[in-house]
């Protein structure tokens, strides 16, 4: 009864942001999601037309609900990191706490920023990885232009660099709210709970 009471809740929400913000952002040819957490609502454009392996895998996992009660756990900013790194600030989540949720998921193929075009921007929505191949539910938000993840960049370990697949086009506010909770060792304590990923836009085929 309560998981039907919190699903309620979260559809309540949902169309109440609509309701405030259909007026105000133009929904274009990509898929849009909506990432509502305890801080409140992200609203990300889908590049599935740039990077559509990442962005269609992405879809799928949240129309399966499988990014339900998962959380943003992790944050970089410039003073949690070593002296000596190349500094990134993001924050990012998935199902990395969830115990409870199946982790052997097959890898999504690699689409590196010199194929798609992208960059690692302010808002970018990127995936975390391994090694390439390896990227299933994990993300992260940029905080501010971070190129060290673009194809080739300092901060990986391998030159490939990470897949963007998104953009925060509404919500930035939250995206920052969230990275300033408190956390330890680059964790956020207690982490950010994401109460569910919806799409909330889909181009007509």
């Amino acid at each position: 009864m309560k998981k039907i009471g919190l699903s309620l809740l979260i559809l309540l929400n949902t169309v109440l942001f609509w309701s405030c913000n259909e007026e105000e952002y133009q929904f274009n040819h990509n898929p849009h999601a909506l990432i509502n957490c305890n801080a409140g609502n992200i609203l990300v454009e889908l590049y599935a037309d740039k990077a559509p392996l990442t962005a269609n895998a992405f879809i799928k996992y949240a129309d399966s609900g499988y990014f339900d009660d998962t959380y943003f756990y992790r944050v970089l900013n410039l003073h949690n990191q070593p002296m000596d790194d190349y500094k990134a600030e993001l924050i990012q989540g998935g199902t990395y706490l969830n115990k409870d949720k199946p982790t052997n998921l097959p890898g999504t193929p690699h689409e590196p920023t010199n194929k798609t075009g992208l960059k690692h921007l302010k808002g970018s929505l990127s995936m975390a990885r391994m090694d390439t191949g390896t990227a299933t539910t994990e993300f992260f938000i940029c905080l501010e232009d971070q190129k060290g993840y673009d194809f080739g960049g300092e901060n990986n370990h391998d030159g490939f660099g990470y897949a963007v697949f998104g953009q925060v086009v509404q919500g930035m506010d939250i995206v920052r709210k969230v990275s300033e909770r408190p956390e330890k060792g680059q964790r956020f304590r207690p982490p950010v709970k994401i109460n569910s990923i919806r799409i909330v836009h889909r181009p007509k085929q």
